[in-house]
């Protein structure tokens, strides 16, 4: 394809196409130091080249780099700008990241019930480790809060996730 022969060719000339594959790949390269020295900050270019296209793994994989810091400031807020993009969009992962970040408040107000919500997500969209860390949190909650978390969920997956 296009977006391989970009990639075997010359990396640098994927900026400014829409090969978003070719440009995560690449951002993941760079983060892990596979085939190119270890190098978070231009992990971060090419996540979020393919992030600001809307692709929903580039933005949780940037969410992540604000998270731990990497490449960038740490930034909770941002990571959680970065994982509702791609939350809404369907990814599971950034749906149980989003779970966790209100678990603990981080870049966002600490709240069981929006946690439990996307864990419940995250685990219909197909993460296994969401209906874990939903029950762990559950035990930290009333019934009236857990029926509102499952009130919530279900009424945002309802929407397609808009508004959530």
């Amino acid at each position: 394809t296009k977006a391989k022969a970009c990639l075997r060719t010359t990396p640098k000339l994927c900026v400014g196409t829409s090969y978003t594959s070719a440009q995560i790949n690449l951002g993941y390269r760079y983060s892990k130091g596979q085939g190119a020295p270890q190098n978070y900050a231009e992990a971060v270019r090419w996540y979020r080249l393919a992030a600001e296209q809307g692709d929903a793994d580039a933005q949780n994989n940037l969410g992540y780099m604000y998270y731990k810091g990497q490449g960038v400031p740490q930034n909770y807020t941002e990571a959680v700008r970065w994982y509702q993009l791609s939350a809404k969009q369907g990814n599971a992962s950034a749906q149980f990241n989003l779970g966790y970040r209100y678990s603990f408040g981080e870049g966002v107000p600490q709240d069981y019930v929006l946690a439990h919500m996307w864990f419940n997500i995250a685990a219909a969209s197909g993460d296994e480790n969401a209906l874990k860390a939903r029950d762990l949190h559950a035990s930290l909650m009333t019934s009236n809060q857990i029926a509102e978390a499952q009130q919530h969920a279900r009424d945002c997956m309802a929407r397609g996730l808009k508004g959530c």
